[in-house]
């Protein structure tokens, strides 16, 4: 294992300056993962993420949302608009591009240009006339792999992931170049790195049920990174499940971080890698 500690950020889209949802929970070698107990907003989390890619530290963190959106399916990300970008890099830049105005790495410009709009689920019944003929929408590659997956084209109801990964794909772009994105970025040899995870699938790994996902009390965290192997968490000033997804995560990251096979999934393509990315611990 080249990795001395693991991080995982539960990230947020909400159009506000400083989210509850967003979390931060760091993980040594050893002993127990701690949660960075402050309110942060999406610009204080790229501060902390260019500091650690600043200092070179060998940290694995995980972040919480889909950094592109479905490529393979159509074949481009938006089928029938002369801008659809080639691949993910180029996504990012466009997010940018049309948001860069908006406070807080908010997507609210780029989600309101009629353009885009096409391609969207949103509030106020929206539907976009390109939205996909699946009903919940278009998935990646990974995600048809990963059962509860949402698609990031629907940003309706409180399951959807799209609005924290368009706010994601701004705080990739603002990294781009300091800090190794995986696997858009090939692993490095020595330093940080970022990968996109899934906190169920450290829920699983901690034994927590399908629908009982969500730890809210100290008891089921604590019998939670046990099953991990991990020691327990010092007490929390208030439990919700931004906290303890990030906890519980950053354990898990540590005990899988060494498996090769999770750094070589058979169905991750250089072409997909370019264009969709890859969850993290999805095999």
């Amino acid at each position: 294992m080249r990795f001395t500690r693991f991080a995982c950020f539960d990230w947020s889209g909400a159009a506000a300056e400083r989210p509850a949802g967003i979390a931060l929970a760091v993980a040594g070698s050893e002993g127990p993962p701690r949660l960075v107990e402050r309110r942060w907003s999406r610009p204080d989390a790229l501060a902390w993420l260019r500091d650690v890619a600043g200092a070179g530290e060998p940290m694995l963190i995980g972040i919480d949302f889909s950094p592109a959106l479905p490529f393979v399916d159509a074949g481009c990300y938006f089928p029938g608009w002369s801008r659809t970008p080639p691949d993910a890099v180029g996504l990012w830049a466009l997010v940018e591009a049309m948001s860069a105005d908006d406070p807080h790495l908010g997507i609210a410009s780029f989600l309101c240009d009629a353009q885009v709009a096409r391609y969207f689920r949103q509030h106020g019944s929206r539907l976009g006339d390109r939205f996909g003929e699946r009903g919940g929408g278009r998935l990646r590659i990974v995600e048809r792999r990963t059962p509860g997956a949402a698609s990031c084209f629907n940003l309706v109801g409180a399951s959807q992931v799209g609005k924290a990964s368009l706010t994601g794909m701004r705080l990739l772009h603002a990294l781009r170049g300091t800090l190794p994105i995986w696997p858009f970025d090939p692993l490095p040899p020595r330093g940080p790195v970022l990968v996109e995870i899934y906190t169920t699938i450290a829920a699983r790994a901690a034994g927590i049920a399908p629908g009982r996902s969500k730890v809210r009390d100290t008891d089921a965290l604590r019998l939670g990174l046990a099953r991990l192997g991990s020691p327990d968490h010092p007490p929390l000033a208030r439990y919700d499940d931004h906290a303890t997804d990030a906890i519980l995560t950053a354990a898990w990251l540590r005990t899988v971080a060494h498996d090769a096979a999770l750094w070589a999934p058979a169905a991750l393509t250089p072409a997909i890698a370019a264009t969709e990315g890859w969850t993290f611990g999805v095999p």
